[in-house]
């Protein structure tokens, strides 16, 4: 059975770029930028990008592009490809672990904003009266995703929008890479764009008493340099590279898999990635921090970003719309601008884990659409209805995960790669991968993931585990069970198809 391709290069950029443009673009950029020296971050933001984004992003294009030509999709069968040991295997599991333990989550976070989309369409959020400006919507959040000690109870209406969200993926995903997912890209991210600059233009126009939106930008993009002498700003910084790129993810190599051998990737990655850079840089952070400050003055809305990303998306913003002339449209722009970024990227999560059934067990696309869709379904139940869960998955797979695995990544492309890696970058590329990049990818960028590892390692780590609710160790357990199944499953693969041939 031949592997899909994409119908077209459009497609392919838009895909990546789709992949990358998520929630973190328009909700956690701006929080993070804001609470670490506004426009200082952007120093060790920018050398991140140079030092860890491009390097990896070209590499995880080569090595998809480059395992799709021998039949693989997934990291488990092309790390043993290129070097033939059982324990590349195994650590091939976490692109497979990674984007399922994320999508779990990241698709009911997605579906709350598809749900306040559609009340703010039909003009049933509440009504903000008197001094308490956000507690209308603080409430309305809490009433919508449940609350509790241990167990949640989400409202009705929040459970049944979830359930359309992940059957929307589904019906985009079982269509296929080029008939489902391209041409669902091709339609949803120019209309992304266009909200976003809607938005961008409308926020501009904000200004009230206590500031306006322009004074917002100002203060979002003024240095404060005394930051930088702060090693939590580059921690953040470097992560907010990995999450905007979704790098370590294992979605951009399944994606570059299904690209031809001699298919450019060198421009194709830069196209991609500079899409995103400028949702995030550009149009992200001229929304959010700038709507707040013109409604709460700058002091104030440091305080809104310091609560968070959910308080600043679902609080804040919510509660501004509401008050203005044309609120309803505008919560509702926002809010499906965050549901189409969210669903590009959640479709993009999924698909390794569908790939790899039907490259590595040569099922039909409808079987690996909906025994992948069945495992994530059933998995969500307990990031709905447990207290801990969503956190907990963020922080081993979104966080820690990413960048020990794209370590991995790195060291075994540029040191183990039967080929040259400088050649494997460039063979049919429209531009060259500057020859320095490659000493980059060596030296300086496992060195600095390292860094990242060992910091964790001393303070997030230890400190996390500290928490002892047994709530919090089930959902290591859990993701610990999938680990071991999908170890299992990879394992068993090489029977289940040389019986079936």
């Amino acid at each position: 059975m031949e592997r899909e391709r994409w119908a077209t290069k459009i497609g392919l950029i838009l895909a990546m770029a789709g992949n990358a443009i998520g929630l973190g673009n328009f909700l956690r950029f701006p929080v993070q930028a804001t609470q670490n020296g506004g426009g200082a971050f952007m120093i060790p933001y920018i050398i991140s990008f140079l030092l860890i984004g491009i390097p990896l992003m070209w590499i995880e294009w080569a090595i998809g592009r480059w395992g799709g030509s021998r039949g693989h999709g997934t990291t488990p069968g092309i790390f043993y490809e290129i070097k033939r040991n059982n324990l590349l295997r195994v650590l091939g599991v976490f692109g497979l672990w990674i984007p399922l333990v994320v999508v779990i989550y990241y698709t009911y976070i997605e579906s709350w904003t598809l749900g306040y989309a559609l009340k703010f369409l039909m003009g049933s959020v509440p009504k903000v009266v008197g001094e308490n400006f956000l507690e209308p919507f603080r409430n309305f959040l809490v009433s919508y995703k449940g609350e509790g000690q241990t167990f949640l109870k989400p409202s009705l209406y929040a459970y049944i929008i979830f359930v359309i969200t992940f059957l929307i993926n589904i019906l985009i995903l079982i269509r296929g890479v080029s008939g489902g997912i391209e041409k669902f890209v091709k339609f949803a991210m120019p209309l992304l764009f266009l909200l976003a600059i809607f938005l961008v233009f409308k926020v501009f126009l904000l200004q009230t008493e206590k500031g306006s939106a322009v004074e917002g930008l100002n203060f979002l993009w003024e240095p404060d340099f005394r930051a930088l002498k702060d090693p939590k700003v580059w921690i953040s910084a470097a992560g907010q590279v990995f999450f905007t790129l979704s790098l370590g993810f294992g979605a951009i190599i399944t994606y570059a898999s299904y690209l031809k051998r001699d298919d450019d990737i060198t421009l194709s990655g830069l196209t991609a990635s500079s899409l995103n850079e400028f949702a995030e840089v550009i149009l992200g952070g001229s929304l959010a921090i700038p709507a707040a400050v013109a409604f709460f003055g700058v002091k104030e809305a440091v305080e809104v970003a310091k609560s968070g990303a959910f308080d600043l998306g679902f609080v804040s913003l919510p509660a501004i719309f509401s008050t203005i002339e044309g609120g309803n449209f505008l919560g509702f722009a926002w809010f499906f601008l965050l549901f189409i970024a969210g669903l590009t990227s959640s479709i993009a999560l999924t698909q390794p884990i569908i790939a790899f059934f039907e490259d590595e067990f040569k099922m039909e696309r409808k079987t690996a659409v909906l025994i992948s869709g069945s495992i994530i379904f059933l998995s969500s139940q307990a990031v709905i209805f447990i207290k801990g869960f969503l956190e907990e998955m963020d922080f081993w797979a979104g966080t820690i995960a990413v960048v020990f695995f794209s370590l991995v990544e790195i060291v075994l492309f540029t040191w183990f790669f039967k080929g040259d890696p400088y050649e494997e970058i460039n063979r049919g590329g429209i531009i060259k991968m500057p020859r320095l990049y490659l000493f980059i990818m060596k030296y300086i960028t496992p060195l600095f993931l390292l860094a990242l590892l060992f910091i964790w390692g001393i303070s997030a780590i230890p400190q996390i585990l500290k928490e002892s609710k047994w709530t919090l160790w089930v959902a290591r357990f859990y993701m610990l069970c999938l680990f071991l199944l999908l170890t299992l499953l990879v394992f068993l693969a090489p029977k289940v198809s040389k019986r079936e041939t």
